[in-house]
């Protein structure tokens, strides 16, 4: 199988929402971090789509061009041996004195792109205009961008002064480097429907190739869109295109999971959805991956007919899926995968590009509001450097041609899996064969799996929940089956199951009874991790284990981070610390303190149990002066795993972002449940007959990475699910319903308002 290059990308968007911009390179600390320009040699890719945006270099004028983060990056760029593919508009609609309906915007990036050929004339690629169809879509027909319309016209004005931008841009730039590459980006989407809409889903399917159509000089009198393009008054321009076209040297397609629609007339089966209409009088519109029982096309199958259609050299201009770390990899993998089945046939495409290497903010609303959800890449920027994760290793593996591999690779990604559906599953193509799954995809029997120790827990019994919810193979031990203090028991179980890694969920818990029962805190929590720390390192399999805040004193007035000293106040914290050392001195081992627990799917925790007396009009008493950092168990969880696939070793504080006291917590939670804060009895400490010693301050924060969701966002997440079982308890049997999709958090619908002005 033939290899192809490895290009990278930097997520560098400035979209304009109504008279606010947001920067992705702003967002993502690019723009004050050179060095991770090294970072990016460092994966050994060997072009990079890089940042020369018009917005940010002359957002006042021609003549007031400032150069310098140009100047300073692309001659790093050079010095480093990577070629760039600049991009002069990247979703953005130029500088506030323009816009997409604005005829001199298409002179104003002609003019631009002859600026920077000239200051710049060793490079040899260009994307003038980043996407131009969707980001005429989300401008001109769905009014999410600036200028905000809703109007096929003024959608179809729009891409047509995108296109004569390019043009003109390619045109400067040759005058300079006539050899120039003109390597042009778009979202290679595809619609399916059900057959009521079935000339919906055509009108989209055509539309999807305009921009790649008028730059070719395909739209003549027979095409499908000319008499839309005639009706907005585009016929001469459009002449223009036909008569001096202005064909890609390489079409970069980008695809994502969500660039498949499926279309369904049947809008009461999708409560709560809005209602699109595009096309039609109104239907539903969501990711085929979701709905379509037989599955969507898949990039392999949209390439090939790319290919078919333009017969043009072809690169995969973005590879990105905002999902779970094992997704990300099983998603790169596979377009990777196809684009070489697909280089062997003989299909003229060059490269795959890894999209984005510091991923990016705020997709998930399609960048109108700024909520601060990141999606990482093959760095992830929440650390004071930024940090790979294992899609920089694999990045590495695919660019010098080495045999790639990761435990998770064994299963499928959700795209492929049964439980992906949100909705009853509806069949588009009936003509077609379901999608099969990829060949390199273990019988789930034969997958590497986790080893879930202490799985009758309940941290055991959350990571198995979200273990499979996330497609990893696993199997939960309960205590029966492995007693992680005695090495014989554990040495079998890793002789049987043989794990890639081990995941100790087992321990003593109860910290008052541990000063009356030191003898079995300190067999289950010391000596166990102990035993369990050795078979692991001596097998060479990565193991993670649970540490507690309470290894601290509680004299620090503020958070812990992980480079601080111990000092345990109890029998507990002092089991914990003797874990710790343990585990953190093996090669593979990874240590996570985290605070108490909180979460939906057991009844015992404080805030379920306070909750519960509230109900019943019965008091809470709690602590008024002890100060903890709570830890919402479903965060706890993705974000262990995480790290794990990762690699990550060492001590690792993760809990929800933020500090409170527990009579707080109390109040919070029934303000938010509706209940009478006035039941909760503050109290100090020393009088709720505590056998043993707390700190009194004992936050958890992190100087390795800030990677848990704030308290507030993981107390919002734990009461919708509470009021959603709720509903479902209250429900007649008959009016249940699963719940959509894996229990992680979902998207807020996308708003225009508010937006925030991250360039400021």
């Amino acid at each position: 199988m033939p290899d192809i290059e490895i290009w990278g990308g930097l997520e560098c968007t400035v979209a304009r929402i109504r008279d606010a911009y947001v920067d992705q390179t702003l967002l993502n600390g690019h723009e004050h971090r050179p060095e991770d320009l090294d970072r990016f040699a460092s994966l050994g890719i060997t072009r990079l789509r890089y940042p020369v945006l018009w917005e940010r270099v002359a957002p006042d004028g021609f003549d007031r061009a400032d150069w310098r983060w140009t100047d300073e990056r692309l001659t790093r760029l050079r010095d480093l041996g990577i070629k760039p593919i600049v991009t002069l508009v990247h979703h953005g609609s130029g500088p506030r004195n323009t816009s997409l309906l604005d005829p001199d915007f298409a002179t104003g990036v002609g003019r631009f792109a002859g600026m920077v050929a000239g200051r710049y004339p060793w490079v040899d690629a260009y994307t003038p205009v980043n996407e131009p169809l969707t980001t005429a879509r989300f401008s001109g027909l769905y009014g999410l961008w600036y200028p905000h319309l809703r109007d096929e016209a003024a959608f179809l004005r729009m891409l047509v002064t995108e296109t004569r931008a390019t043009r003109l841009a390619m045109a400067a730039i040759r005058r300079v480097n006539p050899d120039a590459l003109l390597i042009q980006t778009e979202d290679l989407a595809k619609i399916h429907a059900t057959p009521p809409l079935a000339a919906a889903a055509e009108m989209q399917n055509q539309r999807r190739w305009l921009s790649l159509d008028l730059l070719t000089g395909r739209v003549t009198p027979d095409h499908p869109f000319w008499p839309r393009l005639r009706d907005a008054g585009l016929a001469e321009e459009i002449a223009g295109f036909v008569a001096d076209p202005c064909p890609p040297d390489i079409i970069g397609f980008n695809h994502y999971l969500s660039s498949e629609r499926c279309l369904d007339h049947r809008v009461h089966r999708y409560r709560g959805l809005g209602r699109s209409r595009d096309g039609s009088n109104g239907h539903i519109d969501v990711e085929a991956v979701s709905l379509m029982a037989e599955g969507p096309t898949g990039p392999g199958g949209l390439l090939r007919e790319a290919w078919e259609r333009y017969r043009l050299p072809m690169a995969v201009t973005e590879v990105h899926n905002g999902s779970t770390r094992e997704d990300q990899l099983r998603w790169l993998y596979e377009v990777w995968q196809d684009a070489r089945s697909l280089a062997a046939e003989g299909v003229d495409l060059r490269a795959v590009t890894v999209w984005s290497l510091l991923g990016s903010y705020d997709w998930d609303q399609l960048l109108t509001r700024c909520v601060g959800y990141y999606e990482a890449g093959p760095f992830d920027v929440r650390a004071p450097v930024p940090r790979e994760t294992a899609l920089a290793r694999m990045v590495r593996r695919m660019a010098d041609g080495g045999a790639v591999d990761h435990p998770v690779l064994d299963g499928p990604g959700r795209w492929h899996r049964a439980d992906r559906f949100r909705w009853r599953p509806v069949r588009c193509r009936p003509d077609v064969p379901d999608r099969p799954i990829p060949s390199w995809h273990r019988r789930p029997e034969d997958a590497r799996r986790l080893l879930i120790v202490g799985a009758t827990g309940t941290l055991g019994r959350a990571f198995a929940r979200v273990a499979a919810r996330r497609g990893l193979a696993h199997h939960p031990a309960g205590r029966g089956e492995v007693d992680i203090a005695d090495p014989a028991s554990v040495q079998a179980a890793l002789l049987r199951h043989r794990p890639w890694a081990v995941i100790n969920a087992a321990g003593f818990v109860r910290v008052d009874e541990a000063e009356a029962d030191g003898r079995r805190c300190r067999r289950e929590n010391a000596e166990g991790p102990a035993v369990l720390a050795a078979a692991c390192a001596a097998a060479g399999i990565p193991l993670v284990g649970f540490s507690s805040d309470l290894v601290f004193d509680g004299t620090k007035r503020a958070s812990y981070v992980e480079e601080d000293a111990v000092c345990p106040l109890n029998v507990y914290g002092e089991t914990k610390v003797a874990a710790e050392r343990a585990i953190a001195a093996t090669e593979r081992g990874l240590v996570v303190r985290t605070g108490a627990f909180f979460g939906p799917w057991d009844d015992h925790n404080f805030i379920t149990t306070a909750l519960r007396r509230m109900e019943q009009g019965l008091p809470v008493a709690a602590a008024e002066d002890v100060t903890v950092s709570p830890t919402y168990v479903p965060d706890l969880v993705n974000t262990v795993l995480e790290l794990l696939i990762d690699g990550e070793r060492g001590i690792w504080h993760l809990a929800s972002a933020g500090a409170v006291t527990w009579a707080e917590l109390a109040r919070e939670a029934a303000r938010r449940a509706g209940l009478d804060a006035g039941l909760v009895r503050a109290l100090p400490g020393e009088e709720l007959g505590w056998a043993a010693r707390r700190p009194r301050y004992s936050v958890l924060g992190s100087g390795r990475a800030s990677l848990m969701p704030p308290l507030d966002d993981a107390l919002g997440a734990f009461f919708h699910a509470w009021r959603e079982e709720r509903r479902r308890s209250a429900a007649p049997a008959s009016a249940v319903l699963p719940p959509p999709g894996p229990e992680t958090r979902s998207a807020p619908t996308p708003s225009v308002s508010p937006a925030c002005d991250a360039a400021e």
